[in-house]
Protein backbone atom coordinates (compact mmCIF):
# COMPACT_ATOMS: atom_id res chain seq x y z
CA UNK A 1 0.00 0.00 0.00
CA UNK A 2 1.78 3.53 -0.97
CA UNK A 3 0.81 6.84 -0.24
CA UNK A 4 1.44 10.33 -1.72
CA UNK A 5 2.43 11.62 1.58
CA UNK A 6 2.66 10.18 5.06
CA UNK A 7 1.05 13.13 6.50
CA UNK A 8 -0.71 16.04 5.24
CA UNK A 9 -1.34 19.38 7.29
CA UNK A 10 -4.06 21.55 7.11
CA UNK A 11 -2.84 25.09 8.24
CA UNK A 12 0.32 27.33 8.05
CA UNK A 13 0.24 29.63 10.59
CA UNK A 14 2.97 29.01 13.13
CA UNK A 15 1.77 25.85 14.22
CA UNK A 16 1.59 23.97 11.60
CA UNK A 17 4.30 25.36 10.14
CA UNK A 18 6.60 24.11 13.29
CA UNK A 19 5.18 20.78 13.22
CA UNK A 20 6.25 20.70 9.50
CA UNK A 21 9.56 21.06 10.22
CA UNK A 22 9.48 19.00 13.70
CA UNK A 23 7.88 16.15 11.36
CA UNK A 24 10.00 16.13 8.44
CA UNK A 25 12.67 14.54 9.31
CA UNK A 26 10.81 11.32 10.33
CA UNK A 27 7.70 11.43 7.42
CA UNK A 28 7.14 12.23 4.21
CA UNK A 29 5.12 16.03 4.80
CA UNK A 30 2.80 18.30 2.85
CA UNK A 31 1.20 21.10 4.53
CA UNK A 32 -1.29 23.24 2.62
CA UNK A 33 -1.92 27.00 3.62
CA UNK A 34 -5.36 28.73 1.77
CA UNK A 35 -3.59 32.45 2.04
CA UNK A 36 -1.17 33.52 -0.02
CA UNK A 37 0.90 33.98 2.99
CA UNK A 38 2.03 32.41 6.15
CA UNK A 39 -0.16 32.98 9.66
CA UNK A 40 -2.04 35.42 8.21
CA UNK A 41 -4.64 34.65 10.58
CA UNK A 42 -4.22 34.26 14.03
CA UNK A 43 -0.36 34.01 14.49
CA UNK A 44 -0.17 37.56 12.48
CA UNK A 45 -3.01 39.22 14.64
CA UNK A 46 -1.34 39.30 17.90
CA UNK A 47 0.97 41.00 20.60
CA UNK A 48 4.62 38.69 19.59
CA UNK A 49 5.01 38.18 22.86
CA UNK A 50 7.27 35.16 24.11
CA UNK A 51 5.38 34.74 27.77
CA UNK A 52 7.33 33.19 30.47
CA UNK A 53 4.28 30.66 31.47
CA UNK A 54 3.15 32.06 34.50
CA UNK A 55 -0.50 32.02 33.95
CA UNK A 56 -2.05 29.17 32.76
CA UNK A 57 -4.09 26.41 35.28
CA UNK A 58 -1.48 23.85 36.84
CA UNK A 59 -0.64 20.55 35.07
CA UNK A 60 -2.19 22.09 31.76
CA UNK A 61 -0.40 21.73 28.30
CA UNK A 62 -0.49 25.09 28.37
CA UNK A 63 1.24 25.39 30.89
CA UNK A 64 3.82 22.55 30.26
CA UNK A 65 4.12 23.86 26.45
CA UNK A 66 4.47 27.48 27.02
CA UNK A 67 7.64 26.56 29.71
CA UNK A 68 9.17 24.48 27.34
CA UNK A 69 8.28 26.42 24.31
CA UNK A 70 9.88 29.58 25.87
CA UNK A 71 13.40 27.95 26.48
CA UNK A 72 13.38 26.11 22.65
CA UNK A 73 12.37 29.84 21.30
CA UNK A 74 15.05 31.84 22.77
CA UNK A 75 17.57 29.24 21.08
CA UNK A 76 15.81 29.05 17.91
CA UNK A 77 16.30 32.76 17.63
CA UNK A 78 19.47 33.05 18.79
CA UNK A 79 20.52 29.92 16.30
CA UNK A 80 18.99 31.65 13.39
CA UNK A 81 19.14 34.80 13.92
CA UNK A 82 15.63 35.93 13.90
CA UNK A 83 15.10 39.41 15.70
CA UNK A 84 13.30 39.08 19.40
CA UNK A 85 14.89 40.56 22.78
CA UNK A 86 14.23 39.44 26.15
CA UNK A 87 12.60 42.94 27.19
CA UNK A 88 10.81 41.81 30.31
CA UNK A 89 7.13 42.18 32.05
CA UNK A 90 6.44 44.12 34.66
CA UNK A 91 2.34 42.99 36.24
CA UNK A 92 1.12 45.76 38.25
CA UNK A 93 -1.65 45.84 40.97
CA UNK A 94 -3.61 48.74 41.99
CA UNK A 95 -3.24 47.37 45.82
CA UNK A 96 -0.46 46.60 47.84
CA UNK A 97 -2.30 43.81 49.50
CA UNK A 98 -3.44 41.62 46.46
CA UNK A 99 -3.58 37.92 46.69
CA UNK A 100 -3.96 36.88 43.19
CA UNK A 101 -0.75 38.77 42.80
CA UNK A 102 0.64 36.67 45.66
CA UNK A 103 -0.65 33.48 44.25
CA UNK A 104 1.02 34.09 40.68
CA UNK A 105 4.23 34.82 42.68
CA UNK A 106 4.33 31.53 44.22
CA UNK A 107 3.28 29.28 41.22
CA UNK A 108 5.62 31.02 39.56
CA UNK A 109 8.33 30.35 41.98
CA UNK A 110 7.14 27.09 42.53
CA UNK A 111 7.68 26.71 38.55
CA UNK A 112 11.17 27.90 38.63
CA UNK A 113 9.95 30.89 37.08
CA UNK A 114 12.32 33.77 37.76
CA UNK A 115 10.36 36.37 39.42
CA UNK A 116 11.06 39.87 41.63
CA UNK A 117 8.24 41.38 43.82
CA UNK A 118 8.10 45.44 43.62
CA UNK A 119 6.78 47.64 45.81
CA UNK A 120 5.70 51.04 44.75
CA UNK A 121 8.79 52.81 45.51
CA UNK A 122 10.13 49.62 43.17
CA UNK A 123 7.77 49.94 40.76
CA UNK A 124 8.66 53.76 40.13
CA UNK A 125 12.09 53.02 39.77
CA UNK A 126 11.80 50.28 37.41
CA UNK A 127 9.07 51.65 35.14
CA UNK A 128 8.83 55.84 35.72
CA UNK A 129 5.57 56.66 34.62
CA UNK A 130 3.38 53.64 35.78
CA UNK A 131 1.06 53.99 38.82
CA UNK A 132 1.04 50.48 40.95
CA UNK A 133 0.92 50.11 44.04
CA UNK A 134 2.72 46.34 43.29
CA UNK A 135 4.31 44.49 40.95
CA UNK A 136 5.83 41.59 39.84
CA UNK A 137 8.88 41.50 37.50
CA UNK A 138 9.42 39.01 34.77
CA UNK A 139 12.10 38.91 33.01
CA UNK A 140 11.82 35.70 31.18
CA UNK A 141 9.25 37.30 29.06
CA UNK A 142 10.40 38.96 25.89
CA UNK A 143 9.25 40.06 21.93
CA UNK A 144 9.92 38.27 18.42
CA UNK A 145 9.58 39.15 14.82
CA UNK A 146 6.93 36.43 14.53
CA UNK A 147 6.97 36.98 10.74
CA UNK A 148 10.00 36.06 10.41
CA UNK A 149 9.65 33.69 12.75
CA UNK A 150 7.85 31.44 10.72
CA UNK A 151 9.67 32.29 7.59
CA UNK A 152 12.12 30.65 8.99
CA UNK A 153 9.84 27.69 10.20
CA UNK A 154 9.08 27.23 6.31
CA UNK A 155 12.97 27.14 5.23
CA UNK A 156 14.03 24.61 7.60
CA UNK A 157 10.97 22.57 7.07
CA UNK A 158 11.45 22.47 3.54
CA UNK A 159 15.07 22.23 3.97
CA UNK A 160 14.24 19.09 5.53
CA UNK A 161 11.86 17.57 2.64
CA UNK A 162 8.29 18.80 3.31
CA UNK A 163 6.34 20.61 0.59
CA UNK A 164 4.57 23.70 1.56
CA UNK A 165 1.82 24.99 -0.77
CA UNK A 166 0.28 27.87 -0.61
CA UNK A 167 -3.12 29.18 -1.76
CA UNK A 168 -3.94 25.37 -1.40
CA UNK A 169 -7.16 24.83 0.80
CA UNK A 170 -9.01 21.22 1.88
CA UNK A 171 -12.50 21.00 0.07
CA UNK A 172 -13.20 17.09 1.18
CA UNK A 173 -11.37 14.00 2.59
CA UNK A 174 -12.80 10.51 2.93
CA UNK A 175 -11.39 7.08 4.05
CA UNK A 176 -9.59 4.97 1.14
CA UNK A 177 -7.67 1.77 0.76
CA UNK A 178 -4.09 3.95 1.51
CA UNK A 179 -5.61 6.18 4.49
CA UNK A 180 -7.49 9.82 3.80
CA UNK A 181 -8.35 10.79 0.28
CA UNK A 182 -7.83 14.28 0.03
CA UNK A 183 -9.30 16.80 -2.27
CA UNK A 184 -7.65 20.13 -2.62
CA UNK A 185 -8.08 23.13 -4.65
CA UNK A 186 -5.71 25.60 -5.78
CA UNK A 187 -5.76 28.39 -8.49
CA UNK A 188 -4.61 25.81 -11.18
CA UNK A 189 -8.11 23.90 -10.58
CA UNK A 190 -8.49 20.87 -8.13
CA UNK A 191 -6.17 17.88 -7.16
CA UNK A 192 -6.56 14.80 -5.37
CA UNK A 193 -3.66 12.80 -3.48
CA UNK A 194 -3.99 9.91 -0.37
CA UNK A 195 -2.27 10.20 3.20
CA UNK A 196 -2.09 7.92 6.13
CA UNK A 197 -2.53 10.94 8.55
CA UNK A 198 -3.47 14.71 8.51
CA UNK A 199 -3.07 17.18 11.48
CA UNK A 200 -5.72 19.35 11.55
CA UNK A 201 -3.52 22.74 12.34
CA UNK A 202 -5.95 24.97 10.88
CA UNK A 203 -7.16 27.42 13.83
CA UNK A 204 -10.00 29.26 13.53
CA UNK A 205 -11.09 27.05 10.65
CA UNK A 206 -10.33 23.92 12.53
CA UNK A 207 -14.07 22.51 13.28
CA UNK A 208 -14.65 23.23 9.70
CA UNK A 209 -11.63 21.53 8.24
CA UNK A 210 -12.78 18.38 10.27
CA UNK A 211 -16.33 18.28 9.12
CA UNK A 212 -14.63 18.16 5.43
CA UNK A 213 -12.97 15.60 6.15
CA UNK A 214 -15.81 13.74 7.59
CA UNK A 215 -14.67 13.34 11.19
CA UNK A 216 -17.28 11.57 13.47
CA UNK A 217 -15.07 12.97 16.68
CA UNK A 218 -17.02 14.95 18.96
CA UNK A 219 -15.48 18.39 19.02
CA UNK A 220 -15.47 21.04 21.65
CA UNK A 221 -17.50 23.97 20.74
CA UNK A 222 -15.12 26.81 19.58
CA UNK A 223 -15.89 30.40 20.24
CA UNK A 224 -14.28 33.50 18.40
CA UNK A 225 -13.05 36.06 20.23
CA UNK A 226 -11.88 39.49 18.83
CA UNK A 227 -9.29 41.59 20.33
CA UNK A 228 -8.37 45.03 19.34
CA UNK A 229 -5.27 46.27 19.26
CA UNK A 230 -4.24 50.61 19.64
CA UNK A 231 -0.72 52.03 18.54
CA UNK A 232 0.31 54.65 20.79
CA UNK A 233 2.33 58.22 19.23
CA UNK A 234 2.74 59.96 22.27
CA UNK A 235 6.03 59.31 24.79
CA UNK A 236 5.93 56.57 26.92
CA UNK A 237 7.87 55.68 30.03
CA UNK A 238 8.02 52.33 28.79
CA UNK A 239 11.19 49.76 28.43
CA UNK A 240 9.00 46.88 29.94
CA UNK A 241 5.92 45.25 29.05
CA UNK A 242 3.16 46.11 30.81
CA UNK A 243 0.37 43.84 32.09
CA UNK A 244 -2.55 44.49 34.69
CA UNK A 245 -3.81 41.58 36.74
CA UNK A 246 -5.57 38.78 34.45
CA UNK A 247 -8.97 38.70 33.72
CA UNK A 248 -11.16 36.46 35.72
CA UNK A 249 -11.28 33.02 34.17
CA UNK A 250 -8.51 34.35 31.86
CA UNK A 251 -9.94 35.54 29.36
CA UNK A 252 -7.50 37.60 28.40
CA UNK A 253 -4.71 38.79 30.11
CA UNK A 254 -6.11 42.51 30.40
CA UNK A 255 -4.88 45.71 28.07
CA UNK A 256 -1.35 45.61 28.53
CA UNK A 257 1.41 47.78 27.00
CA UNK A 258 3.68 46.13 24.42
CA UNK A 259 6.69 47.56 22.47
CA UNK A 260 7.39 45.77 18.86
CA UNK A 261 10.99 45.45 18.17
CA UNK A 262 11.44 49.34 16.56
CA UNK A 263 10.57 50.36 20.23
CA UNK A 264 6.52 51.39 19.34
CA UNK A 265 4.30 51.16 21.72
CA UNK A 266 0.64 49.46 21.51
CA UNK A 267 -1.79 48.53 23.70
CA UNK A 268 -4.20 45.94 23.47
CA UNK A 269 -5.76 43.40 23.08
CA UNK A 270 -9.46 43.64 24.92
CA UNK A 271 -11.81 40.59 24.58
CA UNK A 272 -15.11 40.94 22.60
CA UNK A 273 -16.55 37.27 21.94
CA UNK A 274 -18.10 37.41 18.47
CA UNK A 275 -21.75 36.15 18.01
CA UNK A 276 -21.15 34.51 14.66
CA UNK A 277 -17.53 32.61 13.29
CA UNK A 278 -16.76 35.05 11.13
CA UNK A 279 -13.45 36.62 10.58
CA UNK A 280 -14.23 40.10 10.78
CA UNK A 281 -11.33 42.35 11.99
CA UNK A 282 -13.38 45.67 12.36
CA UNK A 283 -12.09 47.82 15.28
CA UNK A 284 -15.77 49.64 16.57
CA UNK A 285 -14.55 53.56 17.39
CA UNK A 286 -16.56 52.56 21.19
CA UNK A 287 -13.98 50.34 21.83
CA UNK A 288 -11.37 53.87 22.55
CA UNK A 289 -12.79 54.94 25.42
CA UNK A 290 -12.58 51.53 27.08
CA UNK A 291 -9.16 51.19 26.11
CA UNK A 292 -8.63 54.98 27.91
CA UNK A 293 -9.84 53.86 31.03
CA UNK A 294 -8.20 50.63 31.31
CA UNK A 295 -4.68 52.07 30.68
CA UNK A 296 -5.35 55.35 32.83
CA UNK A 297 -5.26 53.36 35.64
CA UNK A 298 -1.69 52.16 35.58
CA UNK A 299 -0.75 54.92 32.95
CA UNK A 300 -2.25 58.18 34.00
CA UNK A 301 -0.01 60.25 31.49
CA UNK A 302 -1.51 58.65 28.47
CA UNK A 303 -2.50 61.07 25.82
CA UNK A 304 -6.13 59.62 24.44
CA UNK A 305 -5.36 61.51 20.95
CA UNK A 306 -1.90 59.69 20.49
CA UNK A 307 -4.52 56.27 20.85
CA UNK A 308 -5.14 55.11 17.60
CA UNK A 309 -6.72 52.03 15.92
CA UNK A 310 -3.80 49.80 14.73
CA UNK A 311 -5.42 45.89 14.15
CA UNK A 312 -7.48 43.01 15.79
CA UNK A 313 -7.26 39.47 15.71
CA UNK A 314 -9.43 36.81 16.43
CA UNK A 315 -8.90 33.87 18.69
CA UNK A 316 -10.19 30.42 18.76
CA UNK A 317 -11.07 29.95 22.50
CA UNK A 318 -12.79 26.53 23.54
CA UNK A 319 -14.26 28.53 26.45
CA UNK A 320 -17.30 31.04 26.18
CA UNK A 321 -18.06 34.46 27.93
CA UNK A 322 -18.06 33.97 31.20
CA UNK A 323 -16.55 30.46 31.33
CA UNK A 324 -13.18 29.18 32.65
CA UNK A 325 -10.39 29.07 30.35
CA UNK A 326 -9.62 25.43 28.54
CA UNK A 327 -6.77 23.95 27.66
CA UNK A 328 -5.33 23.45 24.80
CA UNK A 329 -6.56 19.88 22.85
CA UNK A 330 -4.63 17.20 20.61
CA UNK A 331 -7.28 14.94 19.88
CA UNK A 332 -6.46 12.01 17.50
CA UNK A 333 -8.92 10.14 15.90
CA UNK A 334 -9.12 7.01 13.15
CA UNK A 335 -10.74 7.45 9.69
CA UNK A 336 -11.26 4.19 7.99
CA UNK A 337 -9.56 0.85 7.88
CA UNK A 338 -5.98 2.86 7.65
CA UNK A 339 -6.42 6.51 8.08
CA UNK A 340 -6.30 9.08 11.11
CA UNK A 341 -6.56 12.70 11.80
CA UNK A 342 -4.83 14.60 14.92
CA UNK A 343 -6.80 17.60 15.65
CA UNK A 344 -5.14 20.47 17.71
CA UNK A 345 -8.04 22.43 18.93
CA UNK A 346 -8.36 26.09 20.80
CA UNK A 347 -4.76 26.79 19.70
CA UNK A 348 -4.72 30.45 21.32
CA UNK A 349 -2.57 32.22 23.72
CA UNK A 350 -0.05 30.97 24.44
CA UNK A 351 0.03 29.25 21.17
CA UNK A 352 2.73 31.55 19.81
CA UNK A 353 5.69 30.78 22.49
CA UNK A 354 4.46 27.49 22.49
CA UNK A 355 5.43 26.10 19.40
CA UNK A 356 8.29 24.50 19.40
CA UNK A 357 6.77 22.61 22.11
CA UNK A 358 3.98 21.56 20.58
CA UNK A 359 5.17 20.46 17.62
CA UNK A 360 7.35 17.96 19.51
CA UNK A 361 4.27 16.89 21.49
CA UNK A 362 2.60 15.93 17.83
CA UNK A 363 5.67 14.15 17.14
CA UNK A 364 5.74 11.91 20.35
CA UNK A 365 1.63 11.33 19.82
CA UNK A 366 2.50 10.20 16.47
CA UNK A 367 4.68 7.87 17.09
CA UNK A 368 2.59 6.33 19.41
CA UNK A 369 0.28 3.25 18.37
CA UNK A 370 -3.00 3.59 19.65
Amino acid sequence: MTVDFDLTIIGGGVIGLACARALADQYSVLLVERHPLWGSETSSRNSEVIHAGLYYPSGSLKERLCIRGRELLYDYCTQHDIPHRRIGKLIVSPSADNPALDTLYKKGTALGIPLRRLDETGVAQQAPGIRAQAALFSPETGIIDSHEYMQQLARDAEQSGALLMRHTELSAGSPCDQGIALTLNTCDGPFELTTRCVVNAAGLSSHDVAKRLNSTLPLPPLHYCRGHYYSYQGKTPFQHLVYPMPEPGLAGLGIHATLDLGGQVRFGPDTEFLNQQTQDYHIPPSSKARFIDAIQRYFPALDPNALQPAYAGIRPKLSGAGDPTQDFQLKREKIGAHGEILHLLGIESPGLTSSLALAEEVAVRLSKKT
